[in-house]
């Protein structure tokens, strides 16, 4: 596991899964949390029971139904209901989101990434939280300033982590995706090298930090691994293909 090195408050519990300590084979090779990659589906419960577990979760996950979009999801509205115990309650359908928000205890917020960036925020005082999935379409329609917003907090009292992505050095894209960023933002055009014409390595952290700072977010940490080329610790899609999926989670604790 890794845990995000960032000031927040105690009562925010946050980690980042690698892919070791499963029992996913073949490619799925060993801790993939994600059960639409082609996994054994038996695999994949068995490793979320084993984060579940080892780390003491509160309550199972919401496992958001990913779309590389901007909708955040509230945690409470999916997995618990008033009076029960919400590790007792079923989630029939996974919202179509790509961010979701714990505002107390007993409920978390997760994302699962192979290459997109997963963030963490969390209010100063520990009285909010959420994670963030976010590639380079969710950065270009604006899901971390779409989360900012829905959390409701003073942007100058939020901490931010930003988990592990594909490196600046390893990220290659086209014009067309460099001009979606650089049309919002003149700033963003640093984020963009040159490798060969019509193509660039783009560096997705600091496009993060540039959105954020766009809302008022400037306390940001995190943002030096690369799923890419560190492929003992990692899965990447962009590297492998047909591949698993990190999870990174944020919760409070009571």
């Amino acid at each position: 596991m890794i845990y995000p090195d960032w000031p927040a408050p105690e009562n925010v519990q946050a980690l980042t899964t690698t892919r070791k300590g499963g029992v996913s084979r073949g490619p799925w090779a060993s801790l993939n949390l994600a059960d639409h990659v082609g996994d054994d589906p038996l695999a994949v419960q068995e490793n979320r029971r084993h984060l579940h577990q080892s780390q003491q979760l509160p309550a199972e996950p919401l496992w958001l139904k990913q779309v590389q979009g901007d909708d955040v999801a509230e945690v409470a509205l999916y997995a618990s209901q008033p009076g029960r115990d919400s590790r007792a309650v079923p989630q029939i359908e996974p919202p179509r989101a790509d961010a979701s928000i714990v505002r107390g205890s007993g409920q978390v917020s997760a994302v699962l990434t192979a290459d997109c960036l997963p963030v963490l925020f969390c209010e100063r005082s520990g009285r909010c939280a959420a994670a963030a999935h976010a590639g380079w379409r969710g950065l270009a329609a604006g899901v971390l300033e779409r989360t900012v917003q829905v959390m409701g907090i003073d942007p100058a009292e939020l901490l931010v982590w930003l988990g592990p992505a594909i490196g600046p050095q390893a990220f290659e894209v086209g014009d067309e995706v460099r001009s979606v960023f650089v049309a919002r933002h003149t700033q963003s055009a640093d984020a963009f090298t040159l490798y060969s014409p019509g193509h660039w390595l783009a560096d997705l952290y600091h496009l993060a930090r540039i959105r954020l700072a766009g809302v008022g977010v400037s306390a940001v940490y995190g943002g030096d691994r690369c799923t890419f080329t560190e492929d003992r610790d990692f899965y990447s899609y962009r590297r492998d293909g047909v591949t698993g999926r990190m999870a990174t989670l944020i919760w409070l604790s009571s």
